[in-house]
């Protein structure tokens, strides 16, 4: 194919994935930020298998893995009882695989500091409200109707509240999801806690209260830890209300040993509320306009899936055009390629929440009961694990990446 001129809209990890590839291919490609200075939205995240191999494609391996925390498993237990209901190995499955941590800024500052040096131009504060197609171009415009751009291609990778995929022929039906959490990035000194795992902790499905060693933003920081707490989005200002203190005894009380985390919350500014929703985008493109990450698809964040989809999503699209004759070629073999993949763990996400964020104590009953004595029957163990991973079924169709290899990692565990 031709060199093209691609828009890619948004700066997440997506964006910025998705920009070195083509750009690196010989695209002259341009990204479009809305915000005035780019920055990472959230606190931590699980990567994947997935997601690191992508990252290594992109010569970002080494970077990742300095800042990152290796996970070995997930493990989640009642607070009443202190029974094991959740216990999810990666190494009951095969090939040495393992799940980093990361800060959300860490992966954030890996992927814009590769965009910098390699000179891509970066637009900011600007605000997009649709695109136009123009014969074999695609306009963009603010909401004014002034046009911002005109390319070959745009990729939006604006997130799950995109003004572009909402205006567009492909625009999704949302289902908003009833519980969303609050998140705080805290330090870990003199805490107690499994570095090694993302631990949980439940109270029925009504209450999930979780800890993920995320390493460090920068090489020169401490490492910290993700806390998080699931609650209903209608039930926040209800808890804000209540009080500071009032939130905090009922989180000391399930798990003591987040004493050390609480003691840093001082204000509920330090907690940022995320909202989760469900939807796709079918087929993820309309006419010169492809969306990728939350644009095209987004749904609960029980499996940890979302950053390492994304740039699955990416990779995908890179060799597509790589490989196809022209645009719409490229775009329906991007579609194709990912359509499994992405609706089976949608679905994964979708069915497991219930199991842990849910009114329903008879489903709470069920998984701490029956799924978890399943759970640690061959071949479950294995299954769990590959599912975790994002490998049930081949994620690389279509990346033209092969996995790594990750048996002689430095971040095998002692």
């Amino acid at each position: 194919m031709k060199q093209l001129k691609i828009g890619v809209a948004g700066a997440g990890p997506a964006g910025l994935a998705v920009a070195l590839f083509l750009s690196r291919a010989g695209h002259s490609v341009e990204i479009l930020e809305r915000f005035d200075t780019p920055a990472p939205v959230g606190s931590g995240l699980l990567m994947q298998p997935t997601g690191l191999t992508v990252l290594a494609a992109l010569g970002l391996s080494d970077t990742i893995h300095r800042l990152g925390n290796r996970i070995d498993r997930l493990h989640g237990a009642d607070a009443v009882s202190g029974r094991t209901v959740l216990d999810v190995r990666y190494d009951a499955g095969s090939g040495g695989r393992y799940g980093l941590a990361v800060q959300r800024a860490a992966l954030f500052n890996t992927l814009h500091d590769a965009v910098i040096a390699d000179g891509l131009p970066i637009r900011t504060g600007v605000m997009l409200a649709s695109a136009e197609m123009l014969r074999e171009r695609t306009v963009l415009k603010d909401a004014d109707g002034a046009e911002i751009g005109d390319y070959d291609l745009v990729i939006d990778a604006t997130g799950a509240r995109s003004a572009l995929v909402a205006t567009s022929t492909a625009a999704p039906s949302v289902r908003d999801l009833t519980y969303g959490a609050f998140w705080a990035t805290l330090d870990g000194a003199g805490a107690v806690y499994d570095r090694n795992a993302l631990s949980q902790r439940y109270d029925k499905a009504k209450v999930m209260i979780g800890l993920l060693p995320a390493g460090r933003a920068m090489p020169e920081d401490k490492e910290q830890v993700a806390f998080f707490w699931s609650l209903k989005v209608a039930d926040v200002e209800a808890v804000k209300t209540a009080g500071l203190d009032r939130w905090k005894s009922v989180i000391r009380g399930y798990w003591p040993d987040c004493l050390p985390f609480l003691d840093q919350i001082e204000d509920w500014d330090q907690l940022t509320l995320a909202r989760y929703a469900h939807r796709t985008a079918r087929p993820p493109f309309a006419g010169r306009l492809v969306f990728i990450g939350d644009s095209a698809h987004s749904t609960s964040p029980q499996l940890g899936q979302g950053a390492n989809m994304a740039l699955l999503d990416a990779a995908v699209l890179s060799h597509a055009l790589a490989t196809s004759s022209d645009i719409p070629s490229a775009l329906s073999a991007y579609a194709a390629a990912r359509r499994n993949h992405v609706r089976l763990f949608q679905f994964l996400s979708l069915a497991f929440t219930p199991f842990y964020q849910s009114d329903s104590r008879a489903i709470a009953w069920v998984r701490d009961r029956v799924v978890s004595t399943i759970a640690r029957v061959p071949p479950m163990p294995g299954l769990l694990a590959s599912i975790v991973a994002g490998t049930l079924i081949d994620p690389f169709k279509g990346t033209g990446l092969q996995e790594c290899d990750w048996r002689p990692s430095i971040f095998q565990a002692a």
